[in-house]
């Protein structure tokens, strides 16, 4: 069996996640990789009761915000992706910390410092060992994520320069940490963006 992986994928409005957390789990599954695929907010009963007043509840302020994210962020390493790991099983997980820095960092204007106290407190050490980080400059993911209808929640209500400040601080995070984030130009033809994905992905496993 390989060593099990945590993988995540990151990125703002209408930059094809969800497209792409489908290929991912193509590739895995027909390389006989045993996997798990998870989100957050949410992955747990917990954390998926959370999700939903994150997503809905008006007049929540940024701290607020940030506890409850990372409260469901407790259950989820605690309950799913760490079990998942220990049995050997790798974990795709749509959002995770990198999305507290961007958008209640860099978003709501939080301090980093107290983004970087509850990982370090909720997280152990815990990291993945690949982000994924799809970007598009905002007037494309924006009309992008108009164009595939359906109620809109709270952060999708959010104005432009909201979604510039994530970007932003979402690029900032992968010059800092390179060697674990790769920034894929999701502006380009889907082809285009899945080879990348999975040049990255080989780039993970044993060889």
């Amino acid at each position: 069996m390989s060593e099990a992986k945590f993988i995540t994928l990151e990125g703002g409005e209408g930059v094809g996640k969800t497209t792409n957390l489908q290929f991912i789990e193509h590739y895995l599954a027909s390389r006989k990789i045993e996997f798990i695929r998870t989100r957050e907010p949410g992955g747990t009963p917990a954390g998926e009761a959370i999700r939903n007043l994150l997503l809905g509840l008006e007049g929540l302020g940024p701290e607020a915000e940030l506890l409850l994210v990372f409260a469901a962020r407790a259950q989820h390493v605690d309950q799913v992706i760490r079990p998942a790991l220990a049995a050997g099983s790798w974990v795709v997980s749509d959002r995770f910390t990198d999305a507290s820095y961007a958008y209640q960092g860099g978003g709501r204007g939080l301090d980093p410092a107290a983004i970087g106290f509850l990982e370090n407190w909720v997280q152990k050490g815990l990291h993945p060992d690949l982000t994924l980080l799809l970007d598009a400059p905002v007037e494309i993911g924006l009309a992008r994520a108009k164009r595939r209808g359906g109620p809109a929640d709270r952060f999708e209500l959010e104005v432009p320069v909201f979604f510039t400040k994530v970007r932003q601080a979402y690029l900032e995070r992968a010059e800092c940490y390179p060697e674990r984030i790769k920034v894929i130009d999701a502006a380009r033809p889907l082809a285009e963006v899945q080879a990348d994905i999975a040049r990255h992905l080989d780039a993970l496993r044993p060889s």
